[in-house]
């Protein structure tokens, strides 16, 4: 297996983009056949070559499809096929990014897969640049640096484009309080009333408040607990670093969040972030 995490250099690009990500499997590679994935409050944009199939199952639903597409913000957790070798290179953006974006043909709505032609979206705004994606994989495999400067290119003339409002605005500066801060005390912070805070999160993200500070706690907490073997975890610890008031609230959280205890997750570790790491 192959993988790397790069921040974009540019500026107006890594206004709206937290980072681009590569992976490539190979057939003898060990590790899980179906990956799970962990509610995320961003989107990705993920370039495939045009055969590759892919599969995405939640409890209510089954998307299957071939090619490049968007993995729109979901709050569930979503179960992949990766039985088969993968070429995967994705562009994820931060949370709300997507929503001053002109993303035709495409809607953005949270919980959803949509196949997409790349060149729909960078060629109405980079008429001189084309995207041709196996060269754009072949340098994400072989040329980390000019692949990433490839997609710094390709993405700018369309970032341009975006128009932030008042509403991403007052989202951009909420996610950017510490987590500490109680949800009823935001509005204070920000000088808004809670519903107006509401409101404009559920029009940017699609997504409450409590969904997203739930789904970035149990991002950061699936990050530190893939850093440590089963038998060096001390949940009580856990439990009290993470916020919890005592060991049965991790237990329900985690069983309401992903499904496992904290057990049952330490034992099968099979989310990406344990089967992929942060690449670095």
């Amino acid at each position: 297996m192959k993988g790397w995490v790069i921040p974009p250099k540019n500026d107006i690009v890594s206004h709206f983009v937290e980072c681009y990500w590569f992976i490539k499997t190979h057939k003898d590679d060990d590790g899980i056949d179906h990956p799970k994935l962990n509610p995320d409050t961003c989107g990705h944009l993920i370039i495939t070559p045009k055969s590759q199939a892919y599969d995405y199952r939640s409890e209510a639903t089954i998307t299957q499809g071939k090619g490049s597409h968007w993995l729109f913000p979901y709050n569930k957790t979503y179960t992949m096929d990766h039985s088969e070798p993968m070429t995967l290179l994705g562009v994820k953006f931060h949370a709300g990014a997507l929503y001053g974006l002109n993303l035709a043909p495409t809607a953005l709505q949270i919980n959803d897969i949509a196949q997409v032609d790349i060149s729909d979206i960078f060629t109405p705004f980079s008429q001189s640049k084309i995207c041709n994606i196996e060269g754009l994989l072949s340098a994400a495999e072989f040329q980390q640096t000019e692949c990433t400067a490839q997609l710094d290119e390709l993405l700018l003339p369309w970032l341009q484009t975006a128009k932030e409002d008042k509403h991403s605005a007052l989202v951009k500066k909420a996610l950017a309080l510490p987590q500490a801060v109680a949800i009823s005390n935001m509005g204070e912070q920000l000088h808004c009333s809670q519903r107006t805070l509401e409101r404009s999160f559920l029009r940017v993200i699609g997504m409450t408040l409590k969904q997203c500070q739930s789904i970035n706690k149990l991002d950061n907490l699936l990050t530190y607990l893939s850093k440590y073997q089963q038998d060096e975890i001390d949940w009580s610890d856990v439990a009290l670093q993470f916020g919890f008031s005592d060991q049965p609230h991790l237990i329900r959280y985690l069983k309401n969040a992903i499904g496992n205890t904290p057990g049952e997750y330490a034992k099968q570790r099979e989310f990406v972030i344990d089967i992929y790491g942060n690449f670095q």
